[in-house]
């Protein structure tokens, strides 16, 4: 028997799509309350606004990159490897969204930085993504066991990653993404 989903979850799984797929402003509160199969009461009765159902969506996104990354690196121990498993885990991603890109690009792009609340969740998470390579990072030992090197060295390939991850949504393809796997493999 299949598991009844709740209202929430239908609007939420009903934007998700729509928003990543279409865009934020591109999807009216009109299609989602179709698409989802609610009344309007019922969206709002969970989201005071779209703005409101857009943040819940880039907070959802936020925990479930995480979550996933946590898990698809958890059995490597090695800190230098747990970086290259990292870029193949942003190849995965691409691959499986058929290269549709980066959800919190895709909003910034979009948005830009004319909501303070959006962008902030946004930089945010790209905020995280580095502190999650630097992390990895201080983890690795070489002679130069420098903190500022380690900074310099995280934040390249952080900004590699993500120049890489636009790249492979333009091109359709994930040749930058592996490029950027041997750079940081010789860098490391």
């Amino acid at each position: 028997m299949a598991k009844k989903i709740s209202v929430k979850e239908r609007i939420v799984e009903t934007a998700t799509r729509l928003f990543y797929h279409q865009g934020f402003n591109s999807t009216g509160i009109n299609q989602i309350i179709a698409e989802a199969g609610i009344a309007i009461g019922s969206l709002y009765k969970h989201f005071q606004s779209k703005e409101d159902l857009l943040c819940y969506y880039l907070q959802q996104q936020e925990t479930e990159f995480f979550s996933n990354l946590n898990e698809y690196l958890k059995n490597e121990k090695n800190a230098s490897k747990k970086i290259l498993k990292m870029i193949d885990y942003r190849i995965d991603l691409q691959q499986k969204a058929d290269f549709s890109g980066c959800h919190f690009i895709k909003i910034n792009a979009e948005i830009g930085r004319q909501n303070q609340r959006i962008a902030d969740i946004v930089s945010g998470h790209k905020q995280r993504q580095y502190d999650y390579i630097k992390t990895i990072l201080s983890e690795t030992e070489s002679p130069e066991n420098k903190s500022s090197a380690k900074e310099i060295s995280a934040r390249t390939i952080f900004l590699m990653i993500e120049g890489a991850v636009v790249s492979s949504s333009i091109l359709g393809n994930t040749d930058d993404l592996k490029n950027v796997k041997k750079t940081v493999k010789e860098l490391l």
